[in-house]
């Protein structure tokens, strides 16, 4: 009776082993398994804050200003803030809200100057510049408040020491900042 109790043991072992229980999935190569998502908050993978703190890093590096300086006045009076800034790899030129000038100029231009002070380089009352000293960016968009200039990839930010708003058609200076670092 021993040898019948040990084998029907082991036939019930090996009949156990052999075949899996009706409930149990069955993995097949072309079929995916997909397990109800769990929450475990003691996880060390917390994507959502390693996320968000990544995010908040790549935004303080993607913007960077690199010169900036008040405007002061040549033709006409001009007022406010420019600066230049660096966002993913591309240079803008930013009026602040406090940007203001004569609305009495036809054909003005934002542009990228050489010399670091327009007005000693130039004579009144017009503050005339050469060719080859300046390089148009954009017609300007509005004679007040923040606005915005992209700058060209061709054009080497750094050979530049000011910016001005000027008249294309009298070649007439309105007013310049010079882009302090």
């Amino acid at each position: 009776m021993k040898i019948g109790i040990l084998g029907a043991v082991a036939l019930t072992f090996l009949l156990g082993c052999s075949s899996p229980p009706t409930s149990q999935l069955e993995a097949k190569p072309d079929t995916a398994i997909s397990a109800p998502a769990t929450t475990n908050l003691e996880s060390p993978q917390q994507p959502v804050v390693k996320n968000e703190t990544e995010s908040l890093t790549a935004k303080a590096e993607i913007k960077s200003k690199t010169r900036s300086g008040r405007f002061i006045s040549g033709e006409h009076t001009t007022e406010g803030k420019a600066s230049i800034f660096e966002e993913n790899g591309n240079y803008f030129i930013e009026f602040d809200q406090a940007f203001k000038t004569s609305t009495s100029g036809p054909d003005l231009f934002v542009i990228l100057h050489r010399s670091p002070d327009i007005l000693q380089i130039s004579r009144p009352p017009d503050f005339a510049i050469a060719k080859g000293d300046y390089q148009i960016i954009a017609p300007l968009q509005s004679y007040n408040g923040k606005q915005r200039y992209a700058i060209p990839k061709n054009v080497r930010v750094s050979d530049y020491q000011s910016v001005a708003v000027w008249c294309r058609q009298y070649n007439a200076t309105f007013g310049f900042v010079n882009l302090s670092s």
